[in-house]
């Protein structure tokens, strides 16, 4: 069953919609029923594994595939009754490039203005000016074939611009990219949401969507497992505890006496008690330690993180998974 949450503040436009969105290819269900409603001028984020079918929503969403069941409406137009129009109102980024690496990186600008039909002048006028806002002029007149991965990136956004989209759809934008070019991306997407350009993202690097996202959903098996903000997801997943690392042995023992409810490791001289990192709760741990006496060697916090939410709802393990927790020393 989904968990949907509840977001505050006032309803915006809504953006896209759907309701029991479905699609099949043979005997294999890859969308099983999803319900969207996406405000205007937001990130939402699609996680999910591999062949969970975050591809085929966006290709469905933007006319590439026919759903075979549901209905959908983009930018205020019906996905079945006026993909015309959905067309017109939105921008697809794939993660594999539509750049043409034989031309050159304003020749491949250019040819989206003509399929935009722009006026020549405004197609070189839109050009310059979207180079110029992705940091692009310079190697405007080079061949696309001898840019980075980055640049190519920032490039296929550029030409998704030209006609102004209000919708972008961003299909793994930052697969393969290294950090420096992945947070480059991050600024970028950050920059269209401020002009008010909704993001319809999918991505399988969780920090992404925690930074990015408005509102996350988790797709599996074909169905929106959990949907909601980066916070309420986390909240879904038990688990968050502060560890209190001890290396005095008289200390440990009267720390055990004052934290009744804590889980002991006597060998390793640690307490572990069942905490949301609320500073309220820290500060009464740290006020039980004061009242018997006790200074800890150190204390950590962990606290569940997207990777935890994804894992749980997915069903996956990754054995040896590094403790994202933070230790401070006191």
């Amino acid at each position: 069953m989904p968990m949907p949450m509840r977001g505050s503040g006032s309803p915006s436009p809504v953006a896209i919609s759907t309701v029991g969105l479905r699609k099949s290819y043979g005997d294999k269900t890859v969308l099983d029923g999803i319900d969207l409603r996406i405000p205007a001028g937001s990130v939402f984020a699609l996680l999910g594994p591999n062949g969970a079918g975050k591809t085929t929503a966006v290709k469905i969403l933007s006319t590439l595939v026919t759903a075979d069941g549901g209905q959908a409406q983009v930018a205020g137009h019906d996905l079945a009754a006026d993909p015309q129009a959905v067309r017109a109102a939105i921008g697809v980024t794939g993660q594999f490039s539509a750049v043409d690496g034989l031309i050159t990186g304003e020749e491949n600008m250019w040819l989206m203005a003509d399929l935009h039909h722009l006026p020549k002048r405004e197609g070189r006028r839109v050009t310059a000016e979207l180079l110029e806002r992705f940091d692009l002029t310079e190697a405007a007149k080079k061949p696309a074939s001898t840019y980075s991965g980055g640049m190519k990136r920032r490039l296929d956004i550029a030409m998704t611009l030209v006609g102004d989209p209000r919708i972008i759809f961003l299909d793994e934008p930052t697969t393969g990219l290294d950090p420096r070019s992945r947070h480059n991306m991050w600024r970028i997407i950050r920059e269209l949401v401020a002009d008010g350009v909704t993001v319809f993202l999918t991505t399988q690097y969780l920090e992404e969507a925690d930074e990015l996202a408005d509102r996350i959903a988790v797709l599996h098996d074909g169905r929106i497992a959990a949907e909601g903000t980066a916070e309420e997801l986390k909240r879904l997943v038990p688990g968050g505890h502060v560890r209190l690392r001890f290396t005095d042995p008289a200390a440990y023992t009267r720390a055990v006496a004052a934290l009744t409810d804590a889980a002991r490791d006597d060998e390793a001289l640690t307490l572990q008690l069942p905490s949301d990192g609320s500073q309220r709760e820290l500060r009464s741990i740290l006020d039980w330690l004061d009242a018997a006496g006790v200074e800890a060697d150190g204390l950590t916090v962990h606290t569940p993180d997207l990777d935890d939410v994804f894992f749980a709802l997915t069903a996956d393990t990754v054995p040896g998974r590094p403790d994202q927790s933070q230790e401070t020393s006191r």
